[in-house]
């Protein structure tokens, strides 16, 4: 159950862009009630504060706050995918709009025609909104803004070492920020903050990830009105994912499409709708390529060292590598390694070895998908 708020605040529809991101990554929503029921922990136990989702490109971040939102009106929600969104003045303008009208609805007087030339600069027009509105909630109701996609904020056009899109170091009770973002080095958080704060990484629940899976490949067979070839799907993804053992073809789609420990919805999706066509669906092409040309940007100063580890890494069928190995292949610099890995941080699955912290790409579809770039182009 993941409806928490008994008792909401009338406010403005969603800009027509994001109700459609919302209404788009909603459909066939299954599961993920270990996430809500970890927000609503959160909100029982916190009177106000910034709780973070922490994922892998893919794994289904937007989709959890689209479905949240969706399931509890009263939320506001705020997507930096979308085009010309992310920079602070963009979010001030639109937040603070919304904001604007939930403060009026509560009988606030908001006396500034112009306040909205007031928004863009810092956080300072956004705290005086949040504290308004704070003091006229009741008591069992809550102000909730959602902020999906936060590492896709362009930090240029900010102040050094103010947080990312100008958001409070303080908040008023029962004030609460609910984000999405791709991992990111502790020391690169873009946030400075002195209110409760509590991050769930997606990672830490594979089990429950598989399981989210399995029913959404169910859900999505059933609704599907097209019948799909089991003996071509299941040589599909033996040509995508280069699984072994897939055991025989048998009716139950679950089992032949997909390995049981699949955890990335965004490279389950693409499949689906794409079986019996080309090896990687246009859509899934556009998003590798997009990473591809973000880890370039990253290491664009290091380029040929920056190729060299990406060429080990894409040839590690099943297993991760420590920065040590890649500087012996190289013969070059530990500290060289960690530079480039750091900077692709959010494309990487790290785990801990004997001690040790060891890298692969964070998804086999998309370490094929590099491989194959790779030999294409050099």
């Amino acid at each position: 159950m993941n409806n928490i708020t008994q008792n909401t605040i009338n406010i403005p529809r969603y800009p027509p862009e994001f109700q459609q991101i919302i209404n788009a990554k909603n459909q066939n929503f299954v599961g993920r009630e270990f996430v809500f029921s970890a927000i609503n922990n959160f909100l029982n136990q916190s009177d106000r504060g910034y709780f973070t989702i922490i994922g892998v490109p893919g794994i289904g971040k937007s989709a959890i706050l689209a479905h949240y939102v969706s399931q509890n009106p009263g939320i506001v929600y705020y997507n930096v995918e979308i085009a010309g969104k992310n920079r602070a003045d963009e979010f001030l303008t639109t937040i603070c709009t919304q904001l604007i009208e939930i403060a009026q609805h509560q009988g606030s007087k908001i006396f500034t025609p112009n306040s909205l030339d007031f928004t863009t600069e810092n956080s300072g027009f956004l705290s005086l909104l949040l504290q308004k509105i704070s003091d006229r909630l009741h008591p069992e109701q809550r102000l909730i803004i959602t902020i999906d996609g936060c590492d896709r904020i362009d930090i240029n056009n900010q102040p050094r070492g103010s947080n990312i899109f100008y958001l409070p170091r303080y908040l008023p009770e029962k004030v609460y920020f609910i984000l999405t973002r791709r991992p990111f080095l502790a020391n690169q958080s873009g946030l400075l903050i002195e209110t409760p704060s509590q991050s769930l990484d997606l990672s830490a629940y594979s089990e429950q990830t598989r399981a989210d899976i399995q029913e959404y490949i169910k859900t999505y067979l059933n609704q599907s009105s097209h019948s799909v070839d089991a003996s071509a799907a299941s040589r599909r993804v033996r040509s995508v994912s280069e699984e072994k053992n897939l055991g025989d073809v048998s009716l139950n789609m679950t089992e032949q499409v997909f390995n049981d420990d699949e955890t990335n919805f965004m490279y389950v999706r693409e499949i689906l709708a794409a079986i019996n066509r080309d090896i990687y669906p246009p859509n899934l092409q556009l998003y590798y390529q997009n990473h591809w040309e973000k880890m370039n940007l990253a290491t664009s100063k290091q380029q040929t060292m920056a190729l060299q580890v990406l060429n080990i890494l894409v040839q590690e069928q099943s297993i991760s590598i420590s920065i040590e190995a890649i500087a012996e292949r190289l013969d070059t610099d530990e500290y060289e390694i960690k530079v480039i890995l750091d900077k692709w941080r959010e494309f990487l699955h790290l785990e801990s070895i004997a001690a040790e912290i060891h890298y692969s790409i964070y998804h086999a579809s998309f370490r094929d998908w590099l491989r194959q770039q790779l030999e294409s182009n050099f």
